[in-house]
């Protein structure tokens, strides 16, 4: 059972599912071959599925590129094309599921993570293009008003750019004040994903313990974005929140085998599916598993890991300008949606 693995077990055995973290199509049909049920994408992935497949999509590239449109309009309608190409290799699994699954993000322009009048509009459009569409909105201020929006209208939404736990117990509140209004316009409400990006905060608090010469080791580090997704996954627990954590930008196995048994999504690039395919790792349930107070407490000498950690540690209108929150966006434009804009 080696080939077959962790990855595997952990589909058969506990409550913990698992999102695909790529949108080209071949490495998504493996994907979903091994157990795969939705596909997490962002501006980045986009431009390189639409990159590997030019010749094969070239009919609908050049529809697009001879329409002479204006940047955005233009990255924009490039990334539908990569993104309704995965809903539709999704799309078995959407209506298997009765559309709980199946689903595919497409995310809004990073650069506009502020701007509550260009989110929403965009959000609308890209979830016309297919039923399996989760429209990917950044955990800011701005954003959080667009996804109570989108979930009264009925639009599923994955809120991204998001690390910590206030970022995700808002998340979990704006979509509940979207449900009643959903009820209350007699509509169906859109879902919610909140992400964690596990590894881009572990990576984060790494620089700044450097810079600080702080006395926290490599191993404490490797635990911080674990015990903020604890955390935030046992606030969930007790306040039955109705949003679903995603737990996303792995760093190794050990972001995935130390919260195997949560109710949660795990989003896998195809280079940890392999290793969690191939490599021997401890099956057993470990979300209850506490990181050590020692650890947090070393870790607390951090402030920000201490704004990540603790659930009032941020206000929503601090969420944009956390540390990573910035540069995140910065990397998602820059090697992504500006990509798009310039596309030949």
């Amino acid at each position: 059972m080696k080939q077959t693995g962790y990855l595997s077990w952990a589909i058969k055995n506990t409550k913990t599912v698992w999102w695909h973290d790529s949108a080209e199509p071949g490495e998504l049909e493996r994907g979903i071959q091994r157990g795969a049920v939705g596909a997490t994408t962002n501006p980045f992935l986009s431009h390189l599925a639409l990159s590997r497949n030019k010749e094969i999509w070239a009919q609908e590239i050049d529809c697009v590129l001879s329409e002479n449109l204006e940047p955005e309009t233009k990255a924009e309608r490039l990334m539908g094309i990569a993104i309704t190409h995965a809903a539709k290799q999704l799309e078995p699994e959407y209506e298997k599921s009765g559309g709980a699954m199946g689903y595919v993000c497409a995310q809004v322009n990073p650069a506009r993570a502020g701007d509550r009048d260009s989110m929403l509009p965009m959000a609308r459009r890209f979830s016309k293009w297919a039923p399996n569409i989760a429209v990917k909105l950044p955990a800011t201020a701005a954003g959080l008003d667009v996804l109570e929006d989108c979930t009264a209208e009925g639009i599923t939404c994955t809120l991204t750019i998001s690390y910590t736990v206030p970022q995700v117990i808002a998340i979990a509140e704006r979509y509940r004040q979207g449900i009643q209004r959903a009820k209350q316009q007699r509509r169906q409400p859109g879902k919610c994903f909140a992400v964690i990006m596990i590894g881009r905060l572990d990576d984060y608090l790494r620089d700044v313990a450097h810079d600080c010469r702080a006395d926290i080791s490599e191993s404490d580090i490797c635990q911080a974005g674990l015990a903020v997704s604890k955390r935030a996954y046992s606030i969930y627990k007790q306040r039955g929140y109705e949003a679903k954590i995603i737990v996303a930008a792995l760093r190794g196995t050990y972001h995935m085998t130390e919260l195997t048994g949560a109710e949660i999504i795990m989003s896998i690039a195809p280079p940890y599916q392999e290793m969690l395919l191939s490599e021997e790792l401890p099956r057993e349930e470990r979300i209850d598993a506490e990181i050590g107070s020692d650890v947090i407490e070393r870790l607390s000498t951090l402030t920000e890991f201490v704004r990540a950690y603790e659930p009032d540690g941020m206000k929503p209108e601090e969420f944009i300008t956390y540390g990573v929150t910035q540069k995140t966006l910065a990397q998602f434009y820059e090697g992504g949606w500006k990509l798009l804009e310039n596309f030949e």
